[in-house]
């Protein structure tokens, strides 16, 4: 009996006959479409997010089994915060807040693939990747929230595996994640106008476009920042990159 095995990323419930998962299981022989009605099945529950799936076919009996893996982390936190994706400067902006059972909810769905020897220290894990995706855990910096955790103050949630928010706590939720919203817009706008004063001041001495991005950088502006700032400047600029011309000299 030989089996093939096919690894791939599916949205989740979105599987199709389309590439990559199509023309990965046409020379298999087997019925495309039972299994990608299989796959969307198991993964319904994972809309939006991108699940490692593992097709395994018996070349000889065209039989096959599905195994469905886990989001990536930041995939079920995000979706847990209910944003389309992270913050793209997690350490100055924080875009959504989450409660200790949603974190207890993601550790126990990545439990198997999570390096703690106990819950507790799988929850603290989780509380870690929130860093990069710039979300709060119980309105604090994740970081705050892992001392907490380590002072036991969520010791009876975590020993519960405690998962579900009541509606008051999902208001709430929401509530916070559009004040957040708003100062990160704040945020943004403040840091638009001094890259704008930057660029065209820079532009407006003949500096290359590239000379102006370099700088930019430097200073530590966000990218898309920098790519809208860049594109709103150069035209105003006219050319942009044109290098000024020396004066003439003076006539005597």
């Amino acid at each position: 009996m030989k089996k093939e095995t096919i690894d791939i990323m599916i949205e989740g419930g979105k599987a199709s006959a389309a590439p990559p998962l199509g023309p990965a299981l046409g020379p298999m022989g087997i019925n495309i479409n039972e299994v990608i009605t299989t796959i969307n099945k198991k993964t319904s529950a994972m809309a939006g997010m991108q699940v490692p799936v593992k097709v395994i076919i018996d070349t000889e009996t065209k039989e096959f089994e599905i195994e469905i893996g886990t989001p990536p982390t930041s995939a079920l936190l995000l979706k847990e915060a209910g944003l389309p994706k992270g913050s793209s400067n997690p350490k100055k902006e924080k875009i959504g807040n989450l409660k200790i059972e949603q974190i207890i909810k993601v550790a126990v769905t990545k439990e198997d693939k999570l390096g703690g020897k106990t819950l507790k220290d799988k929850v603290k894990e989780i509380i870690g990747s929130c860093k990069s995706t710039g979300l709060l855990v119980e309105g604090k910096d994740p970081s705050e929230t892992i001392k907490d955790v380590d002072k036991g103050i969520y010791d009876k949630p975590i020993e519960a595996r405690k998962t579900a928010l009541t509606e008051e706590e999902k208001i709430m939720l929401e509530q916070e994640k559009k004040k957040l919203q708003e100062e990160v817009a704040k945020i943004k706008a403040k840091e638009m106008e001094e890259a704008r004063v930057i660029a065209t001041d820079l532009f407006s001495k003949g500096k290359q476009q590239s000379k102006v991005e370099s700088t930019l950088t430097e200073k530590g502006f966000d990218p898309d920042v920098i790519k809208l700032v860049v594109q709103e400047t150069k035209a105003v600029a006219g050319a942009g990159a044109v290098v000024k011309k020396p004066a003439e000299p003076a006539k005597k």
